[in-house]
Formats: structure tokens, sequence, C-alpha cells
């Protein structure tokens, strides 16, 4: 092994590391677990909330920080250093969110936002495609708000705008979109990263997503990789440094990594 730097892994989950539609991901477990064994820093950074990434995290069968809600949270630094943080927050609470939505945008904007926790139980399973038991976990949500839009790209647009000059970001995901505080990511990853530079001599970072939301950490990281996703347009990524799959997830996401292991010439 090349022992001249350290590695750590963000990954988003969905559609990059867990299948698109089932959420499985079985073939690529023990890859994963060798990975940890051998002493490689695996990070989710996720839109999925915090019970929903411990149940994954409970599912793969070890203890890991994470960052979740889109950048809102980080979970878990002090797993890697124990007088770092257990949990770092972020972002505001969605109801202070909801406060500045409901006061800043136009009506005929906000009835074009169509909120997951408004709607029956069997909307919100058929659009996350989750079952009543993984829905509960997704719907627990502490610092995002899901919605669906119902609007044209211009209204989009012009929502955009509006909520950034308020301090709020929209991120798009496969599903929903997510109304945000200002937070990411990318943002979540540098903080995370300043945390261990302090302990690391060197320290090479891997991204690993596959979808609008994931472009920012992809950008900041050393080397970036993108899981196939056929929604998804390769060309809206401009990056030197981009591996990409020619497999979904998660047989996909095993395939960047191995690619770019052997980019650092990292070998175990």
């Amino acid at each position: 092994m090349n022992k001249k730097f350290s590695l750590i892994i963000f990954t988003d989950l969905d559609g990059s590391l867990l299948h698109r539609d089932n959420f499985k991901f079985d073939e690529i477990k023990d890859y994963i677990k060798s990975l940890i064994d051998e002493g490689i820093i695996i990070i989710p950074n996720t839109s999925k909330t915090e019970k929903e990434t411990v149940d994954f995290l409970n599912e793969l069968g070890s203890e890991l920080p994470f960052i979740s809600e889109n950048g809102s949270v980080i979970n878990g630094l002090n797993l890697l250093k124990k007088d770092l943080p257990q949990k770092l927050i972020l972002g505001r609470d969605k109801s202070e969110l909801l406060k500045i939505f409901n006061k800043e945008v136009p009506k005929n904007l906000i009835i074009k936002c169509k909120w997951l926790y408004l709607m029956n139980k069997d909307i919100q399973t058929n659009i996350l495609g989750l079952s009543k038991d993984s829905l509960r976990l997704a719907l627990d949500r502490k610092f995002t708000i899901p919605f669906v839009f119902e609007g044209t790209k211009n209204e989009k647009i012009e929502l955009n705008k509006i909520l950034k000059v308020k301090g709020l970001t929209l991120q798009e995901g496969g599903r929903v979109i997510n109304l945000c505080d200002n937070v990411s990511k990318a943002k979540a990853m540098k903080i995370f990263l300043r945390f261990l530079k302090k302990n690391k001599k060197e320290l090479k970072s891997i991204a690993v997503g596959d979808n609008y939301n994931d472009l920012d950490m992809l950008k900041n990281a050393d080397i970036a990789c993108l899981v196939f996703n056929d929604q998804f347009k390769q060309d809206q990524i401009h990056l030197d440094n981009l591996i990409v799959s020619n497999k979904p997830s998660p047989e996909g996401w095993a395939d960047v990594i191995k690619m770019a292991l052997a980019k650092l010439n990292y070998k175990y």
C-alpha cells in the first residue's frame, strides 16, 4: 500500500452506491468492507436523513461518520478522533426555512411547490420508491424540506433567484427537490476535510456521485467519480480528473473506485 497519504472517499448513496430503484448494494458490500478494513475512510455524503443513513450503515455492518440532508449535518467526527464533535449542525431548522419561504416567495410560485409532507402516504411512496417502513425514516427531516415542483423551467429559475437572496438553496436530486439552508455536500465536505487535515500529513479525497446535487462535491475533490445515470449528461461536467463508469450503481460504484485507486497508485 502507498502510505504517503491517507485516503478518504465521500460518496453519494442513492443511484451512486445504492441501486437506483431497489436501494440494494449486496453485490459490492464485501468490497466496501475491504476498503474500510484497509483503513480507507468512507464518508456517506447524502440527501438522506440521519435515520436513513444509520439504517444503511447498520446493513453494511460498519460505524462510519457521515454527512446527511444535503450537507446540513456532519455526524460522527469523533469516530475518527475522540476530541472532535459527535455532531456538527450546519443548517437551520426546517421550520425556519419554511417561514422564510412563505414570507418571501410569491403565491404564484408557492402553489407550484407540492410539499411531500402534505401528501398522502401512497403518493409519497410512489414518488420516493420506498417501502412504508423506509418512508418513515426518509420523512424524518430536521433541516430540509422535499417537494415536487410543477412549474416551468423559467419559474424554477425565478424561485432559485428569490431563495438565493434570502440565503436558501434548492438541491435537486433524482426524485425530488429539497429546500435547504445555504448548505451543500461540497461545503460540508470541505469542513470535514479541514478537521482531518489538522491530524493528517497528507490527505487525498475521492468524491462519487451521479446527479446534479453532487456536482460541487465532485468539483472539490482530488478525484471525481461519476456513476452512470441515463438521466444525467456527462458533458455537463468539465473536469480533467473525472472518472466515469459505464455501469449503473451498485457495480458502477466499485468500478469507479477501482479506477480512482489505480490512478492514485494506491495498492493493497
